[in-house]
This record gives structure tokens, C-alpha cells and sequence, in this order.
């Protein structure tokens, strides 16, 4: 287990108090997961308004900015209110994008989760061998976030659609047990 993993399970354990095991190698979908990750969303929003300004992302884009690898570890905060995903270096906002997460009925799942799987190029095994490029499995389930379709709105079969010219960036930049937190 790395670094990250480590640490992320320490907080889990600390704070949600969930098993280091449990938290290291699964999703975390407890009422207290859920909480922090909401909070987490407020504040990714918060630290967007101060690090790009006040202007709205039209659905597909995104916007990034250099930090340097010595700020820290990397962590995916989603606000699934938003329809945003925020990709921080330790404390500092480095990029913000549009979503598209699952539509009702197939919601993206809500909590503290890790990039527990990546792969350049999946197809979906559930529907239709669908394309699933530069995917990052944050369950067992085959929730991923993956670069698709982004409308603007919940359209997904509860996968984090980003971005088509966006994931290929966080994607290089993370790795196994980078957390992910999804909030409502």
C-alpha cells in the first residue's frame, strides 16, 4: 500500500471510523463519507471562485493550471450538485472540469472512494462494450471516472463522465489509492 493509501486510510479511520482495510482497499459509503465528501464539494467550489474566477464552465470544459508535483498528493473532490469534479495537488486547486454522473435511477454513488483500478482504454462489460477511455475504477462495481459524453447533466449509467481532452491529465497525474471524494 502506498503512501496515499496509507494516509487515506488513517483518515478513514480516524475520522469516519471505518477499518484501515476497509478504507484502503473499498469505497467508504457510511453517512459520516458522505458528509465530508459534500463538504469537501463546498469547499472545491469555494477554492474554483478564488483560483478562476466566477464564470460557469459550459458543459465539456474544464480548466487547468500548473502545480508544482511538490504540493502535495493528488485527490478528486465531484460535486454531483454542481455537475463539476475538482482536481487538487495537497491543498491547491489544479484543475476544475464539467461532469456528467449518472442519471436518475442510476446514480453515482455518494462517500470516500479510491482509484482502485486504471486503465487507457476499457469497454464497459454492463452496457454494450460502450468506450470507457482513460478509466479510473473507484468500485467493484465498474464505476469509473472516464472521459464520455458531457451534456451538462446526469447522463451516465453512474459513471463521472469527464471531459473528452480532460481526463488524459488527471488521469497521468494520479494513482492507485488517490482518493476520490463524490458529493451530493
Amino acid at each position: 500500500m502506498n503512501k496515499l493509501a496509507l494516509a487515506f486510510a488513517a483518515t478513514a479511520v480516524c475520522v469516519l471510523g471505518v477499518p484501515a482495510t476497509q478504507a484502503a482497499a473499498a469505497s467508504v459509503e457510511t453517512v459520516e463519507a458522505k458528509n465530508t465528501a459534500t463538504s469537501a464539494a463546498a469547499q472545491a467550489r469555494q477554492d474554483m471562485f478564488e483560483a478562476f474566477g466566477q464564470d460557469m464552465l459550459d458543459p465539456g470544459k474544464y480548466l487547468w493550471r500548473d502545480v508544482p508535483a511538490d504540493a502535495g498528493k493528488e485527490r478528486v473532490v465531484i460535486s454531483l450538485s454542481d455537475q463539476l469534479a475538482y482536481l487538487y495537488r495537497g491543498e491547491t486547486l489544479m484543475a476544475v472540469a464539467t461532469i456528467s454522473s449518472g442519471e436518475p435511477g442510476r446514480d453515482t454513488p455518494t462517500g470516500i472512494f479510491t482509484v482502485n483500478g486504471k486503465k487507457t482504454m476499457h469497454r464497459s462489460k454492463k452496457y454494450d462494450n460502450a468506450p470507457m477511455p482513460f478509466a479510473q475504477f473507484i468500485d467493484q462495481y465498474g464505476i469509473a471516472l472516464h472521459a464520455g459524453h458531457n451534456p451538462g447533466y446526469p447522463a451516465s449509467h453512474g459513471c463521472v463522465r469527464l471531459p473528452s481532452k480532460f481526463p488524459a491529465n488527471p488521469f497521468e497525474v494520479s494513482d492507485l489509492g488517490t482518493p476520490v471524494l463524490i458529493g451530493a
